[in-house]
C-alpha cells in the first residue's frame, strides 16, 4: 500500500466525517470506473488531501471542479492551479446542482454522515449527469442498489433508481482509509436513465415515498387512507394493478412513479 495523497494529510476532522483514502489500488479502480474521456467536465466532491485528485489531474478533461468544505484543503488545492481547474470552497449539501451546465461526471469519497441526502440531491437535480462514482458506507450502498422485496429497499432506493441505474462496483475494508472507519465501504456507480423513465413530477414521487416508507410494514391502503383521507381510495391502487394489501417494500420503482402521478397529478388511471 502506498501513500498517494497530494498533500500530507492533516488530522481528519470527525465533525466532517473525514476518512482519507490511502490505498492506491482502490483509487485507481475508482478512476477506471469513472471512464474519463477527453473534453469531460469532472467534479470531485471532498478531495481532501488529494488521493483521487492526484490521478485526476493528468487526465484529458476540459474542466475539473473540486468542491471542498474543509478550508485547509480547499486552499491547498487552489495553490496548485491548472488550466481548467476550479476549486470551490463550500458544503456539497448546499451546492446549486442545477447550475451545472452540460454533461458532468461526478466522483468522490463521500462523508458517511451526509452521503444519503447528498446523493438524493445529485441524481435528481443535476441537469445532465453523465456518470457518478461514489465511495460510501457499504450499508448505504446496499440501500441504493436494493431490489423490491428486500430488507434494504426503501425510499432512498426508489428515489435514486428513478433517475439512475445504480450498481455496486466493489467493497473495501477499513484498512484502505486513515483513520480506518468502523464499517466496510462500497463504491457505487450511477448511470443516468433515459428521460422518459424519470418521474414527470419528482416532487410527487418524493412525497409518496416518504409517506409510504415511514410505515413500510403496513398495507398500502391503510397508509394512504391515513395520509390522504380526502383523496385516496383503494380503487386507485387496483386501477394500477396494485393489490391494496401490498406493503410499500414490494412495489417496483415504476409502480411508485405511476402511483405518485395518479395520487397527486389529478390524472385518472383506468
Amino acid at each position: 500500500m502506498s501513500d498517494i495523497n497530494l498533500f500530507t494529510a492533516a488530522r481528519a476532522k470527525k465533525s466532517l466525517g473525514q476518512h482519507f483514502l490511502r490505498d492506491e489500488r482502490v483509487v485507481q479502480r475508482i478512476v477506471e470506473l469513472m471512464r474519463a474521456e477527453e473534453g469531460d467536465q469532472i467534479m470531485e466532491i471532498g478531495p481532501g488531501p488529494g488521493a483521487l485528485t492526484v490521478l485526476l489531474r493528468p487526465l484529458p478533461w476540459k474542466r475539473l471542479l473540486l468542491l471542498e468544505k474543509d478550508d485547509h484543503y480547499a486552499a491547498e488545492h487552489a495553490a496548485r492551479p491548472l488550466p481548467g481547474l476550479e476549486v470551490v470552497a463550500g458544503d456539497a449539501l448546499a451546492y446549486p446542482w442545477e447550475s451545472l451546465e452540460g454533461p458532468w461526471k461526478i466522483a468522490g469519497n463521500l462523508p458517511y454522515n451526509v452521503a444519503s441526502p447528498l446523493i438524493w440531491d445529485i441524481v435528481s437535480r443535476t441537469p445532465n449527469l453523465a456518470r457518478a462514482v461514489f465511495m460510501i458506507q457499504k450499508e448505504v450502498g446496499d440501500r441504493l442498489t436494493a431490489k423490491p422485496g428486500t430488507k434494504d429497499y426503501g425510499a432512498l432506493s426508489v428515489w435514486v433508481q428513478s433517475f439512475v441505474a445504480a450498481r455496486k462496483g466493489f467493497v473495501i475494508g477499513p484498512a484502505a482509509f486513515s483513520p480506518p472507519p468502523k464499517v466496510d465501504s462500497a463504491v457505487v456507480v450511477f448511470e443516468p436513465l433515459p428521460e422518459e423513465r424519470k418521474p414527470q413530477h419528482p416532487e410527487h414521487l418524493s412525497r409518496l415515498v416518504k409517506i409510504c416508507f415511514q410505515q413500510r410494514r403496513k398495507q398500502l391502503q391503510g397508509i394512504l387512507r391515513r395520509a390522504l383521507p380526502d383523496s385516496f381510495s383503494p380503487e386507485k391502487l387496483v386501477s394500477l394493478g396494485i393489490d391494496p394489501a401490498q406493503r410499500p417494500e414490494t412495489l417496483a420503482v415504476e409502480q411508485f412513479q405511476r402511483l405518485a402521478e395518479a395520487l397527486f397529478s389529478g390524472k385518472n388511471h383506468g
